[in-house]
C-alpha cells in the first residue's frame, strides 16, 4: 500500500435528510484528504436527494429506486476506486481522524484484511447518551478463519456490537463479498462482518472513531423487537453465506439454526422467509438437518 493510499467513503442514505448534511460534513472535514466519498440515495422521497445535489462535485452522488441497505452498498461499492473502503450510515458521523487512522492501521498491519471499531451513542442533537458497548478483550489483530471453518465464533473478539459505520476493508477483501443478492433490505452487517471473519484476520481498534445516533427513526439499534428481526436476519445472512462460501456451512448452520429459534419462539409468518427456510433444509444431508434440530431446540431453551 502506497504512503497516502485512496480511501472511499460509502454512504448510504434513505429519507434522512434532517441528519445527511452532518454526516456529508464530517466525510468532507477529515484530516486525511486523499479521499471519495460516495453518497448512495436508496429513492429517498423527503429532501434528501436536493441536499445531496447541493455538494457538487464535493462528492460522488447515486440517485436510485429503494432496494434495501445491501442494494445501496453493492452500488456504491461498484462506482468506487479506493484501496480501502469505509461505510457510513447517514445519520451517524466520523470523528475527523478517523480515516487517518484507519489508514494507518492498515498500512502497519499489512495481513488484515479489515478493521472493525466501535461507536459512541449520541442522541438527535449529538449529546452523548453514556451508554457504552461492552468490551472483553483488546485493541489488536484477531484470527478467527479457523474458529468459523469449525463453525464457531465463541468468545473470539472483545465486543459483539458492529454497526455500520464502523467497518472498513480492503478493497482485496470486499471486492470478494460485493456485489451481493440484495435480499437483506436492513441490517446488511452480520452478512459483511461474518463473511469478513471467515476470509481473513482482522483488526479490532478499541476506540469510537465514529458517532451513532440514536432516534426514533433507527431501524434496528434498541428496538424492543430486536429478537423479531434479528431472527429473520440470521436465516437470510445463513442462506447468503453458505450460497457464496460453502466452506463456512458449519457456520452457517449454526447461524441459521439461531435464527430459526427466534423465528418459530415470535411465531411469525413470512412467506419470503419460509421459502428461504424451505431452500435451506432441501440442499442439507441428514446429520445436518438433525444437528440443526438439535442446535434450534438449544437455542430455544437457553432463552
Amino acid at each position: 500500500m502506497n504512503n497516502q493510499p485512496l480511501v472511499s467513503i460509502l454512504l448510504n442514505n434513505y429519507n434522512y435528510g434532517d441528519y445527511l448534511t452532518i454526516a456529508i460534513d464530517s466525510a468532507l472535514n477529515q484530516s486525511y484528504k486523499n479521499i471519495e466519498i460516495i453518497v448512495v440515495d436508496d429513492g429517498s422521497t423527503d429532501d434528501s436527494q436536493q441536499i445531496i445535489k447541493e455538494y457538487g462535485d464535493k462528492i460522488i452522488p447515486i440517485f436510485q429506486e429503494n432496494g434495501g441497505q445491501l442494494s445501496a452498498f453493492n452500488a456504491g461499492f461498484t462506482q468506487s476506486k479506493g484501496d480501502i473502503l469505509c461505510f457510513l450510515d447517514s445519520d451517524d458521523l466520523f470523528i475527523p481522524t478517523k480515516i487517518a487512522k484507519i489508514v494507518e492501521l492498515f498500512q502497519q498491519n499489512d495481513g488484515v484484511g479489515w478493521c472493525f471499531h466501535p461507536l459512541e451513542f449520541v442522541d438527535k442533537e449529538l449529546k452523548p447518551l453514556g451508554i457504552t458497548q461492552e468490551y472483553t478483550g483488546k485493541s489488536g489483530i484477531y484470527d478467527i478463519t479457523a474458529a468459523i471453518e469449525r463453525g464457531k465464533l465463541n468468545g473470539k473478539l472483545p465486543f459483539n456490537s458492529i454497526s455500520t459505520s464502523g467497518l472498513c476493508y480492503r478493497r482485496s477483501l470486499l471486492k470478494k463479498l460485493l456485489p451481493m443478492s440484495e435480499i437483506i433490505k436492513i441490517t446488511s452487517d452480520e452478512y459483511l462482518k461474518y463473511a469478513a471473519f471467515a476470509l481473513t484476520p482482522g483488526y479490532v481498534i478499541l476506540e469510537q472513531l465514529a458517532w451513532q445516533r440514536i432516534h426514533g427513526n433507527n431501524a434496528c439499534t434498541f428496538r424492543t423487537d430486536k429478537d423479531n428481526l434479528h431472527g429473520e436476519i440470521n436465516i437470510i445472512t445463513a442462506c447468503l453465506l453458505k450460497q457464496k462460501f460453502p466452506f463456512m456451512a458449519k457456520f452457517t448452520n449454526n447461524i441459521f439454526a439461531y435464527g430459526l429459534s427466534l423465528y418459530e419462539e415470535k411465531s411469525q409468518d413470512n412467506s419470503d422467509i419460509t421459502s428461504l427456510i424451505n431452500r435451506y433444509y432441501r440442499d442439507l444431508k441428514f446429520s445436518e438437518k438433525l444437528e440443526i434440530k438439535l442446535r434450534n431446540f438449544y437455542y430455544s431453551y437457553k432463552s
